[in-house]
């Protein structure tokens, strides 16, 4: 808990060096500040920066009944759906993405995903593009972490990395992407994850982001009592642009929505803000407040969507709770992008663990299947408006062009003009690693 009026070793002005020490290595949700700040100092920033986010579809969504329809296949294989034509001539997708179909030429299906090491339930492959077993000492750490690591923040007023998952029945599901080897200081900052209640200003919880009026009271009445007393002369340079921080409007400002312009409130629409079984909500403002983060400074932000794991009804869940909600969040928040000028400089990825069998169970349902997925790419100036590769008949296995994770992270990494085969991470023993396995390149279908 962050406590401004503790008691311990007062100093003169009647603040202890203890609350000090906290301000100035403020954890929100395990995010250093004072070495936030140093890094950003020392690689500069810019009025426009690269940005990334990343949209995790809880639990693998069925690649098969999204954007490789297989009609050819036998009918226990093919499934419901029917495709439908897109803006982009070839192109087709599901018939229940009619708005993903409109803006085809913004976006690029990738239709041979593979990599996760097996068909358990794991974000990690989806945050890191790695596996989750032999890892090295620390273990891998997300893009986020990164990000935070190597580029810092943009401004002392917005954290590097958001991450908007809140707390779920299954742990890996509502991970925003944990910072391994590079240390808990760069872990993410989480408006809506399970670290806020102990995000404690005084008796003021940050859970009442929604009482903004209230909020900047007691932080600006805090900050003129510290200025009045002193005890800002009393902090380094970083420690005090810490400070300043807590008390900038600037982050509350992005993750305050009232203030946004109403018809693109509407054209996002909200969703549904409570949890999906143990899974994520399919909460639509969250498509928004990441675009508004990344106005704010943010460098990446991860969002969680639904829980796909259909074992059952997949074509009624599917249709009814899950496709219509992500074409409508994911559809307006690239058209965001684009007439906000963005979307050369953020780059998104939707995407599971893996994918779904190409045989429906006896429950209707798709069973897993770590052969093969897909992802959704778009913006990152990448060239769009295509797919890439393909599977076979039935939608079992790789046919052309297989495309691991680690490309997508390459991609992803030097997009935000990072060298993702440098040596730029040391783990807990010592040892320098590339930010991606060596045998991964950026996707050479994006340049």
């Amino acid at each position: 808990m962050l406590n401004l009026t503790g008691s311990a070793s007062p100093l003169c002005d009647g603040v202890s060096r203890r609350d000090m020490l906290r301000i100035g290595a403020l954890g929100l949700g395990g995010l250093s500040l004072p070495q936030l700040l140093a890094a950003e100092a020392a690689a500069g920033t810019a009025s426009r920066h690269k940005a990334v986010i990343m949209i995790y579809l809880v639990g693998a969504p069925p690649h098969q009944d999204m954007y490789d329809l297989k009609l050819d296949a036998p009918k226990e294989i093919r499934g419901e759906f029917q495709p439908i034509d897109t803006n982009v001539p070839g192109i087709q997708i599901c018939e229940h993405l009619p708005r993903l179909a409109r803006i085809m030429d913004k976006l690029v299906p990738i239709r041979s995903m593979y990599g996760s090491p097996n068909d358990s339930h794991d974000s990690f492959i989806c945050y890191t593009g790695r596996s989750f077993v032999n890892q090295p000492s620390g273990g891998w750490p997300a893009l986020g972490p990164v990000a935070s690591k190597l580029l810092g923040g943009t401004s002392h007023t917005t954290p590097p990395f958001v991450g908007l998952a809140p707390k779920s029945g299954h742990p890996p599901y509502g991970s925003p992407g944990h910072p391994g080897m590079v240390g808990i200081s760069h872990s993410a900052f989480r408006p809506t994850g399970p670290g806020l209640e102990n995000l404690v200003l005084g008796d003021l919880p940050l859970s009442r982001l929604d009482d903004r009026r209230s909020l900047l009271k007691h932080l600006d009445g805090f900050k003129r009592q510290a200025d009045q007393t002193g005890m800002m002369s009393g902090l380094d340079v970083f420690n005090q642009q810490a400070f300043g921080l807590l008390t900038s409007s600037r982050l509350v400002d992005a993750l305050d929505l009232s203030q946004e312009d109403p018809q693109i409130r509407a054209r996002y629409g909200k969703g549904d803000p409570n949890n999906y079984g143990d899974g994520a909500p399919r909460n639509l403002e969250h498509f928004l407040t990441a675009r508004r983060l990344i106005q704010a400074g943010v460098r990446v932000v991860t969002l969680n969507f639904g829980r796909w794991d259909f074992h059952e009804q997949n074509f009624s869940e599917a249709k009814n709770t899950h496709l219509p909600l992500f074409d409508q969040g994911m559809s307006a928040l690239v058209e965001d992008l684009h007439e906000h000028g963005m979307a050369d400089d953020v780059a998104v990825v939707a995407w599971g663990e893996f994918g779904r069998t190409p045989r429906i169970n006896q429950n209707a349902g798709r069973d897993h299947w770590a052969e093969v997925g897909c992802g959704l790419l778009a913006g990152g100036g990448f060239r769009t408006g295509q797919t890439i590769g393909a599977t076979d008949r039935l939608g079992a296995s790789v046919a052309q062009r297989p495309v691991h994770f680690g490309e997508v992270f390459a991609s992803l990494y030097k997009h935000l003009g990072l060298d993702p085969h440098a040596a730029l991470l040391t783990d807990l023993s010592g040892r320098p690693h590339m930010l991606v396995d060596g045998r991964h390149a950026p996707l050479r279908e994006l340049i």
